[in-house]
């Protein structure tokens, strides 16, 4: 299986992967699978980039094929984000960052 880097083609869509001291890129944390059917995989891609988290995509089986044909893949997408930055991935994905700002303000 193969990465899909979403920024590819899209430069606008989604900030770069983040490299380590050596220029090695960060290795990938999963976030989740999610359905494309209901969009809720585009929702979560949307969400992290929005806050400056680069996100990869697998597309398990024949995903990859369902985009091309259908627009979306029936089999769902699996999310990637960088180690370095997975804490506060979740932390938006479940809603904790956004209660403690609430707290702060």
């Amino acid at each position: 299986m193969f990465f899909q880097n979403y920024s590819v083609g899209e430069p606008t869509k989604g900030p770069e992967w983040p490299n380590d001291a050596n220029g090695k890129q960060i290795p990938a944390h999963f976030i989740g699978h999610m359905r494309e059917v209901d969009m809720e995989g585009q929702i979560v891609i949307n969400l992290l980039t929005s806050s400056g988290i680069p996100v990869k995509l697998k597309y398990p089986n024949d995903g990859a094929f369902g985009r091309v044909i259908l627009g979306f893949s029936g089999t769902g997408v699996e999310i990637y984000v960088p180690e370095t930055m997975a804490e506060e991935a979740e932390g938006l994905l479940h809603g904790e960052i956004a209660d403690e700002e609430m707290h702060d303000a």
